[in-house]
């Protein structure tokens, strides 16, 4: 049973814990998942990363109840997600969960981190979709299982939903780190490079809602961002064997 949504906010607060909000162009969905956050969490902040749309005057609305990051032109959600992990670090929060604005996700499965990071402090908590929901877009799924095959090439760990957007990031631990990337595939960086930190990298199980096609608004391009996802693990399989899996053995031998 779920704890009720008032207890879950008092341990968000006693963990430091903030939801940061990548944005762009969601006008359609934007308000009702921010206010479906605002029953679980009072520590929001929302990137605006360029909207051409709506999404400006939809945030007025929310001027005092969220901090609002706002940029322009549009430099991608890697960027955007970086942004705010640099707000929510000065504002000394340990953790921050990042979410999609879509509509995909659920404000509900917050307790689900909660829950987790409680039981293993410090780690990267990733929301798992499932392989098999009926209504996953048989590109994605084959793009997740890509993903999946090269993160563990890269780290020798098995995770089953790569590219979930729907995470718990452990700042503390994670420090500075320094991307090649940011758009869609700096998160894949996030992931590995967190690895070879040691943080461990645990999947949650999630739900989730695919939009009917007519409805989905959706900004990766596929050619465009499966080529530079492609090169990006080819960089990354290199840095392994050179950086990952060496820093990996030192860090654990010195832990010892």
């Amino acid at each position: 049973m779920n704890k009720p949504v008032e207890d879950i906010s008092t341990e968000w607060a006693e963990l430091k814990i903030v939801v940061v909000v990548p944005t762009y162009n969601n006008e359609r969905t934007l308000a009702a998942v921010l206010d479906s956050l605002l029953e679980y969490a009072s520590d929001i902040i929302v990137v605006n990363d360029g909207s051409t749309d709506d999404t400006g005057s939809i945030l007025e609305n929310y001027a005092e109840k969220l901090q609002v990051i706002s940029y322009f032109p549009n430099r991608g959600k890697g960027y955007a997600i970086r942004r705010g992990f640099e707000t929510a670090v000065k504002r000394g929060f340990r953790y921050a969960v990042t979410i999609d604005s879509d509509g995909q996700h659920f404000a509900s499965d917050l307790p689900v981190f909660v829950r987790a990071i409680e039981q293993h402090p410090g780690s990267l908590l990733v929301g798992d979709r499932g392989m098999t929901h009926e209504n996953k877009p048989g590109g994605s799924t084959f793009a997740n299982r890509f993903s999946n095959f090269w993160f563990t090439v890269q780290t020798g760990i098995r995770l089953p939903d790569t590219q979930s957007g729907y995470r718990l990031y452990p700042l503390e631990k994670m420090g500075k780190m320094k991307l090649f990337t940011r758009r869609y595939e700096a998160e894949l960086e996030l992931l590995v490079f967190s690895a070879w930190r040691n943080i461990p990298v645990l999947p949650v199980p999630i739900k989730v809602y695919y939009a009917p096609k007519e409805e989905k608004v959706s900004h990766f391009r596929p050619f465009q961002d499966f080529f530079r996802i492609s090169v990006l693990n080819t960089v990354m399989v290199f840095l392994a064997v050179l950086y990952g899996y060496p820093s990996v053995f030192i860090r654990r031998w010195l832990k010892k």
